[in-house]
């Protein structure tokens, strides 16, 4: 009796550079996360970014195709995902998984999207530029044209539906997880905050840097922020500031470096402005880091009551709980528990199983 064909799918990374934050985050985790057992009956297959292709994918379970585009413009990244479908259907694809917000207006291939969120739509004034118009056009295109619309919140699935149009049925809620590592051999040496991300305007990275200026000098603790390139333009706010003795800018640094701050630091100082998700709360709390966020529905959905929370929008209210925060070690101590345990209930190896899923009932019809 002959074997039945496996599914194939093309993963498309045409997004992934390494300096794309939590979105390559997840798909590092959630495709390293598939067992054995997931693997039987499928076959994965990328189509890579150049940048991807040339560093190599070791946690991708199966061959990386270079598509010869580089993608650390966004120009060569949206119009490589539009050839994607055609791409598919010549490797012999069943199905496509676009992991990064956009997929192809047309496909002669089933995709399945995954949206992270919808700032373009929700607060075109944070994307710079005349890029929030072509991210909405799209997105758009993209997520009608998909057979299954995947996404990390239900914060965001509510914005599909609102935003899109999407019917509730076509879209499912597949929430990421932490990293699930804790570096080994770390001792808090002092006070220190750590905050990361882009430097898009939402991150509200100035907000933070005006709250420590606040924060009398005598008590102002040291602030670690990573995530931008070698021209940050928080440099300038640095200065204008006078917080060079407190602040370092430590630029894109790798997971496992990361992941020994999140060990390092005394609380993880999450100002963020909007998210689809809020993936350094999760990953803070499976480090075992307390976690300081804005006060925002979807990082609730994140963080439950293992977070402290507060309006970074007032930088003298975040100012204030900074410091509420560092003068309560008990306090600390509780979310650090509260946060292992909340991070506990999410796993990479459901996300993966969630996402394989929909996959393969997307190639089926």
């Amino acid at each position: 009796m002959i074997p039945p064909r496996p599914t194939r799918i093309l993963v498309d990374l045409l997004f992934y550079t390494g300096t794309r934050g939590g979105m390559e985050s997840v798909v590092r985790n959630l495709y390293g996360a598939l067992t054995p057992a997931m693997l039987q009956g499928v076959q994965f297959a990328a189509l890579a970014s150049r940048e991807l292709a040339a560093a190599g994918a070791p946690w991708f379970p199966g061959r990386v195709i270079d598509s010869g585009i580089a993608s650390s413009g966004r120009i060569g990244w949206a119009l490589g995902e539009q050839v994607v479908g055609l791409r598919a259907a010549r490797l012999g694809a069943d199905v496509v998984h676009c992991p990064a917000n956009f997929g192809p207006a047309l496909s002669p291939v089933p995709v399945v999207l995954t949206v992270h969120d919808l700032i373009s739509f929700r607060f075109p004034e944070y994307v710079p530029g005349r890029l929030a118009g072509v991210q909405r056009a799209l997105l758009r295109a993209g997520a009608r044209s998909a057979r299954r619309v995947l996404t990390v919140s239900a914060a965001t699935a509510t914005d599909l539906e609102e935003q899109l149009g999407l019917p509730p049925e076509k879209v499912l809620v597949v929430p990421p997880a932490g990293s699930g590592r804790r570096a080994t051999g770390v001792t808090r040496r002092g006070t220190l905050l750590f905050s990361l991300g882009n430097r898009m305007p939402h991150k509200n990275f100035t907000g933070l840097l005006e709250a420590l200026a606040r924060i009398a000098p005598a008590r102002r603790p040291r602030l670690l922020i990573t995530g931008g390139g070698p021209d940050d333009p928080l440099t300038a706010e640095v200065a204008r500031l006078g917080l060079e003795d407190w602040v370092e800018l430590a630029g894109w640094l790798p997971s496992e470096q990361v992941d020994r701050l999140y060990a390092e630091a005394t609380l993880l100082v999450f100002p963020t402005l909007f998210e689809g998700f809020g993936l350094p709360v999760l990953e803070a709390m499976s480090a075992g880091c307390p976690v300081l966020c804005t006060d925002l529905p979807v990082l609730h959905e994140v963080g439950g009551e293992a977070a402290a929370y507060v309006d970074s929008r007032d930088p003298q209210a975040l100012a204030d709980a900074i410091v509420r925060l560092l003068d309560d070690p008990a306090e600390r101590d509780r979310l650090a528990v509260a946060g292992t345990a909340r991070a506990a209930e999410f796993s990479w190896e459901r996300t993966a199983e969630q996402t394989l899923s929909a996959l393969v009932a997307a190639a089926r019809g």
